[in-house]
């Protein structure tokens, strides 16, 4: 069973940076997707960033340039730390962030297609 903890959330102004981390834990056996949500107010939960089994990254095109996922050690690991780097963040990035994780096929856009979550972490960027 795939656990997943958020840190790293806060306020910072117009252009600054953050760095979320997850902790994902509990290796479950077989290849998994990681990814970052976010949910705005009003909106549905989006995907900002995932990595694939093989180690791909994809991007939205409101992230694009500005945020980097990343991540510390190989999906077959017991342990992995799972980051968002966010540069020259806007207000409009203000949102609750959550780490996410999918077994089996590759990453989608659907965030009902994936299983497990962190408990989101909230970021706000003020102008």
């Amino acid at each position: 069973q795939l656990q997943l903890a958020e840190s790293g959330g806060g306020s910072v102004q117009t252009g600054g940076s953050l760095r979320l981390s997850c902790s994902v834990s509990g290796y479950p056996g077989s290849p998994f997707c990681l990814g970052w949500f976010r949910l705005l107010p009003g909106k549905e939960r989006e995907r900002v960033a995932s990595i694939d089994r093989d180690g791909d990254t994809k991007y939205e095109n409101f992230v694009k340039g500005r945020f980097t996922i990343s991540k510390d050690s190989a999906m077959d690991s017991a342990n992995i730390k799972l980051y968002l780097q966010m540069n020259a963040l806007k207000p409009e990035d203000t949102a609750v962030y959550y780490c996410a994780a999918k077994r089996f096929g590759w990453p989608t856009l659907d965030a009902d297609s994936w299983t497990y979550w962190g408990q989101g972490t909230q970021v706000t960027v003020s102008s």
